[in-house]
């Protein structure tokens, strides 16, 4: 029964996760966006969402792990983290950035 429920709940929360990415793609403005994370996140979450982008930004920039920890707050593992995504993970930390770099 347990084993049951765990998947019940895992399906659940996969469908939840999807739900949310559908909602952030059908805001129609950064506005909208920021509206909607604002309602959903707690302030600290948002932070640590933005740092994380910032550290990705920095990591990309080959500015010392340490560094960017003093510049951003972001800690030593999460940087490392962030820089094994940027490397070896599914690639959206690099889409965006590079997305970033060309509106700039």
């Amino acid at each position: 029964m347990q084993a049951e429920d765990d998947k019940k709940i895992k399906q659940t929360k996969k469908n939840d996760s999807d739900l949310l990415y559908r909602a952030i793609f059908l805001a129609k403005s950064e506005k909208e966006v920021k509206a909607l994370f604002e309602d959903i996140c707690t302030p600290a979450e948002i932070t640590a969402m933005a740092g994380r982008l910032r550290a990705a930004i920095e990591i990309k920039a080959q500015k010392p792990y340490r560094q960017i920890y003093a510049e951003t707050g972001v800690s030593v593992t999460t940087v490392g983290r962030i820089a094994r995504c940027i490397e070896y993970g599914t690639g959206g930390y690099n889409l965006i950035l590079d997305r970033l770099n060309r509106n700039e």
